[in-house]
């Protein structure tokens, strides 16, 4: 948790300007949607994390992109959850990569390896790689969860 401090000074900052913000914007492969990445988005859940979550915030008809966007922009913290399923759509550059580019470029970013690992990660992306996150070989999903919302809880 102490390398996750950066992350927690940016939620404060932005929790006392902007305090309507999600809690978080969680980023998955497609493939995860109704397996890890539901997990982790329902203990998030329960422990009162306001998430940003496309198989709950994407309405039909809505634009895709632009829906995204708008998620990225009102949430205070990115979860980038890196699975093999993720590994594999990253290269692709498609909606995955999009919104990891645009988590990538703020300093509010958590990474939670699942299923894999940092050394396979770094093959795909050094800049995620390099930073400070959670990894479920060492935890399980239910405490990751908890640790994220001990970080963004104001």
């Amino acid at each position: 948790m102490q390398a996750l401090t950066p992350v927690r000074g940016n939620v404060e900052v932005l929790a006392a300007s902007q305090p309507d913000l999600l809690d978080a914007f969680l980023c998955r492969a497609w493939d995860d949607r109704q397996s890890s990445a539901k997990e982790l988005y329902d203990l998030l859940v329960s422990r009162r994390v306001r998430v940003w979550f496309s198989e709950q915030d994407l309405g039909l008809g809505v634009p895709m992109m632009r829906a995204i966007d708008k998620g990225l922009v009102n949430s205070r913290v990115g979860i980038v959850l890196v699975t093999p399923a993720m590994l594999r759509r990253l290269p692709t550059e498609g909606v995955a990569d999009k919104e990891l580019s645009a988590l990538l470029r703020r300093g509010r970013l958590i990474p939670v390896v699942h299923g894999t690992t940092y050394e396979e990660l770094e093959k795909v992306s050094l800049l995620l790689a390099s930073r400070a996150g959670l990894n479920t070989a060492e935890e399980t999903m239910a405490e990751v969860a908890a640790k994220i919302a001990e970080l963004v809880s104001i």
